[in-house]
Formats: C-alpha cells, structure tokens, sequence
C-alpha cells in the first residue's frame, strides 16, 4: 500500500528556531515512518521580496543551516526528500500551466501577500508576489501531495491550492488529489509580542549556545504588572511559563514554579533560571547532532542530490500524466 505524501519545507532564510521546532519539525520526524515525507528549500519564493543579488549569494549558505538542522533534530534523508526548489525544472513548467487557471482578483484577495509586502517595505506589490500562491501550488501539486501542514499565515494559500487543483481536475480530468491541511502550533517569541521570528528578533535559535540560550531567556518578557518578587503574579500567557509548559521536562518544578509564582513566592530570575536549564537540556542532544555534521559539505551536498534526483523523477511522472489530461502531450 502506497504511503500518503507530506509536502512542507522552508524559505531558505538561515537557521531555524524553536517556533520551527513546535511549528513543524517534531512532527515531521514524527511522520517519516507514516507518510512519503518531501522536505522542501523554498529558494524561488525567497526571490518574491528579496529578488536582489546580495540576497541571492546568502541562498548557498542558509540552505546548508536548513538542512543542518533539519539532521540535527532527527530528519532522517534514508527516509525522507530533501531537496531545491529551483533545482526541479518541473517547477517551472507546472507554475505556468497553473497561472493559466488562476485570476487577478481572487489572488488580490489573499491577505497574506500584502502582509508580506509590508513586511519587506515594498511599495507596490510584483508580478512575483502576486503568483506567490500560484508557485506555491505548483510546489505541492507536483509531487500530488495528500497532506500540507501548513500555519494561519499560509492558509489563505493553501485554500488557494486547494481550489486551483480542483478547476484543474474539473477542466482535464482527475490529476491532483485535493490536499488536505494540517494545522501547525506557533510559540511565542521572547519579547512576548509575537510568534518567534527571524525577523522580529525574538527567536532562540536551535544551534545556539547555551551562554546565548542564558542570555536570551534572562532577558525575557514577563509579568509586566508584576514589580517584586513578592506581588502575585499571572502564569497563564506568561512567555516564561509557555515556554516551562513546552520544554521543561520536570513537571513537578514546573508546577511548584506556577504555584509559587501566582502566590508571589518565587522572582522571575529564579523562574528563568529553572527555564535556562530545560531549554539547554532540550537542545544538547540537537547541538550533539548537529556538531557530527556541521563540518561535512560533502554530506549535505549528496543528501540535496539524492534528494533532487527523486523529486524531479516525481514530477517528471506528473508532467507526463497533466500534458496527457490537457492533450498537450504532442508526439512529432
């Protein structure tokens, strides 16, 4: 019985973080025994906000962070896909195919892609952003994925895929089953504004040090109507305690921490400190991985090929059945 197929993956921005953890990666090390799971690098849709040179030359390094932490926390290449976006010719072929079928305004529509042209201070929004979900869509219909995890940012587009597969289907015939989403869990960052970030600055990184993670979490937001250690303080949406609640193994610490905390019996500086250690325990055996690895190009530049040479056999396989639905298929 043919396993289901998991599409997800990441821009190539650097390296990942606890947010991608919780977000995403523990459940795909989860899934590698269930599903047929292909990792995506997402390097095209980097160029959508960030099309400059000086962006362009950062793609090597970062996808080489991406990959190292994605074998750091467990993603296994003997089980899973790994590969490059625009190292798939397919890629671009279906994109176009794809753009035929969507419209103007209903890409218009999706909120997320004035967010990002906000985000990136852009004042008009390109050709390139507004196909977003188009590019997107070809990425998780070319390997005819079942299951997309996917977070609230990216729903809209998912949706999007969603509907561009089924008019596809409906116009040529039954190519593309309809993804289905899977909802994926966001972590607040440190300064408790808003989910961990690259770009907001919030984000402890899964190959930080742990004099970094000390530093970083000592520097957290708190209470902020708590002035002493003695005042009463709140537990429930306190950064510091999401953070207890999620990666401190020690449940009775954590509890008496809480207790102890809502009756203003313990100072933040001690609840951190309990906090440092966990996270540092939760992240050794990851910086354990990742130290076997991280001096091995040669490693990760053969996972990528391998990982490239069986997406593109995938897509080659759907190219063939999408030319034959849309008799497009010419033989001269």
């Amino acid at each position: 019985m043919n396993k289901k197929i998991i599409l997800t993956g990441d821009r190539p921005t650097g390296k990942l973080h606890l947010g991608h953890y919780i977000g995403s990666l523990m459940n795909r090390v989860a899934a590698q025994d269930q599903y047929q799971c292909l990792f995506i690098l997402a390097d095209l849709h980097t160029l959508t906000t960030k099309p400059e040179r000086e962006n362009i030359n950062q793609l090597k390094e970062n996808t080489y962070q991406t990959v190292l932490d994605y074998l750091s926390v467990g993603i296994d290449p003997e089980k899973s896909t790994i590969f490059i976006q625009s190292e798939i010719p397919q890629t671009f072929e279906l994109n176009t195919i794809l753009g035929m079928l969507a419209n103007v305004s209903r890409l218009q529509r999706i909120p997320s892609l004035k967010e990002m042209a906000d985000s990136a201070n852009l004042k008009v929004i390109p050709f390139g952003l507004l196909g977003y979900p188009v590019l997107m869509a070809a990425d998780i219909l070319l390997p005819r994925a079942n299951l997309v995890p996917v977070g609230d940012d990216n729903r809209p587009n998912v949706e999007f895929v969603r509907e561009i597969a089924r008019r596809f289907n409906y116009l040529y015939g039954e190519v593309f089953p309809i993804p289905e989403l899977q909802e994926e869990k966001t972590l607040i960052g440190t300064d408790g504004q808003a989910k961990m970030s690259k770009s907001l600055g919030n984000a402890i990184y899964l190959s930080d040090d742990p004099a970094i993670v000390e530093r970083k979490i000592m520097g957290m937001y708190t209470d902020p109507n708590r002035l002493t250690a003695d005042t009463p303080g709140r537990v429930e949406g306190n950064p510091v305690f999401i953070y207890h609640d999620t990666f401190n193994q020690d449940l009775e610490e954590v509890n008496e921490l809480k207790n102890r905390y809502r009756h203003g019996e313990v100072g933040d500086v001690q609840v951190k400190k309990s906090l440092v250690r966990a996270i540092n325990e939760f992240l050794d055996p990851i910086r354990t991985n990742r130290s076997r690895v991280e001096n091995s190009p040669e490693l990760i530049t053969e996972i990528l090929r391998e990982g490239n040479k069986k997406m593109e056999s995938i897509a080659q396989e759907t190219m063939h059945l999408v030319r034959e639905a849309m008799g497009i298929a010419y033989k001269y």
